[in-house]
Order: C-alpha cells, then structure tokens, then sequence
C-alpha cells in the first residue's frame, strides 16, 4: 500500500465547516439549479458542532421530476455556469433533452485546476440513499464537462466490515476522457468516520481511503472544476423512500481541504 504523502503541498482551503453560516465565498446551496430551479433543488442542511450535515428530510420533494426521476436531495457546490433560459448550455446536461428552466448567475466561487482534494466524512447507511464529494468541469467551453468522482458510496454496499467505494473518472461528454469508475471493496465501515481524498495531476488522478492509495488513473482533466458535495435518495414515487422515524438522513461532514500540489 502507498501512504498519500503531503510533504511540500500548499493549503489552500482548509472548511472546517465551524461557522453558524456556511460559507457564501465557496459555497452555493443549490444543485445544478438551471435545470431545475433554486426552490426545488434548495439543500437541507445543518452546522453544528464544527460538522455539516447535508439533511434529507420526510418532507423534502424530489428536485427534477420531470427529468430526474424522483430523486432528492441535498447539494453544495462552489461554482455555477448555464446559458439563459431555453437554451441547451448548462453544466452537467446529463440528458440530451435538457433545457434551462431558470436562469442563474454565473459564478466560480471555488473552481481550481489540479491539486489534492481530501474530506472526512461518514455517509448514510440505508439502501435507500448514496452519498459523493465529486468535481465537475466549469464546462464554459461544452467540452470541458469531465467527473473526478472522490467517492461515492451507496448505503447498500456498507457493512460492519468492508464497504464498496466508488471512484475514478467519468466523460460525459469530454472526448479526451476515457470513462474509467469502480467500486472498491475497502475495509472499512462507511457509516463511520473516514478520509477520502483524490490527488489530482496533469498525468492523471490518484484515489485514497484514510491516506491509503486504493485506485490510479492515467487520464486527466486539464481544466478548472468544482465541488459537488452531495447526499442523494432515490425514491419509486413522490413518497419518502423509507419509514417516517428514519428522517432526517444525516450525511457527515467532518471537513474538506484543497492543497497546491507543486509542480
């Protein structure tokens, strides 16, 4: 096993997520809102304690039924870039139908190129639901729409003693990326805390579980992306997924750092 060395690394973000507010110069609490819009795809969340907690709740409605299923859910991420409403342009058309249905305003709060990004976090562990910390392009060229998946962890695939995490690559619809994604059995029990992180280069991505390299990819977006933070729950209908006494679902936060990686 190789340890995730950060000797000469450069700090550059450090969210301890210890205010009473989240932080407005790197957050947005909205998922993809120019598909949607900022009322439904609204994320439920709590700072308490120096931790976030994304927050699906019974009563929370799915954000795109029209063109996402009855999914909910609850996002922050650190830029946002779509064209005016009716057009096509938008980041993460992960439907060739799609059209913006609300205008938003354009903005890259926290959006850099390469770089170690690494979060403590402990996900929820219900089939019903997946948590992920993931980074998209900034996509104000199309091409640039590629997915670094730190991880992704469904709370079926999380046991006592070993969890499947998802990681590595996704196109879309960036040609120069080859979709290159598993699902790692790892030893460890999700639902508890542990570190995630993906180390970021223009040779390509490395992934590691509590320091630990579990995952290499030889491919590598060469341009800025964001943060996705995200707790999803996948329901059959307008219903909740599960019983009232499960809500809320809580998806652990405990921090998130970006460090410079030197050249």
């Amino acid at each position: 096993m190789t340890d995730l060395d950060r000797a000469g690394y450069e700090l550059v973000l450090d969210e301890q997520f210890s205010s009473a507010d989240l932080d407005s110069r790197i957050w947005l609490p909205y998922h993809l809102p120019h598909w949607s819009s900022r009322e439904r795809s609204a994320a439920r969340y709590r700072l308490t304690g120096g931790q976030l907690e994304l927050l699906i709740e019974e009563d929370q409605e799915a954000w795109y039924p029209d063109g996402d299923g009855w999914t909910r859910l609850s996002t922050l991420q650190s830029g946002e870039f779509a064209g005016e409403r009716g057009s096509t342009v938008g980041q993460h058309r992960f439907k060739p139908t799609l059209t913006v249905r609300e205008a938003q305003q354009n903005v890259a709060l926290f959006t850099p190129i390469h770089g170690l990004i690494e979060c403590r976090a402990r996900a929820i562990a219900d089939p019903a639901n997946m948590v992920a910390l993931w980074m998209i392009g900034y996509e104000e060229v199309p091409e640039h729409s590629s997915e670094i998946c730190v991880f992704e962890i469904m709370g079926g695939h999380i046991s006592s003693d070993g969890t499947r995490v998802g990681m590595g690559v996704h196109p879309h619809h960036d040609p120069a990326i080859t979709d290159d994604f598993e699902r790692v059995p790892v030893a460890i029990d999700a639902s508890e805390w542990h570190t995630y992180a993906a180390k970021w280069t223009s040779h390509g991505v490395e992934f590691f579980v509590d320091d630990q390299l579990v995952k290499r990819v030889n491919q590598s977006p060469d341009y800025r992306m964001q943060l996705m933070l995200t707790a999803f729950e996948f329901c059959d209908g307008p219903e909740p997924a599960s019983s009232a006494d499960a809500y809320p679902k809580r998806f652990g936060v405990d921090w998130l750092r970006y460090w410079r990686i030197p050249d």
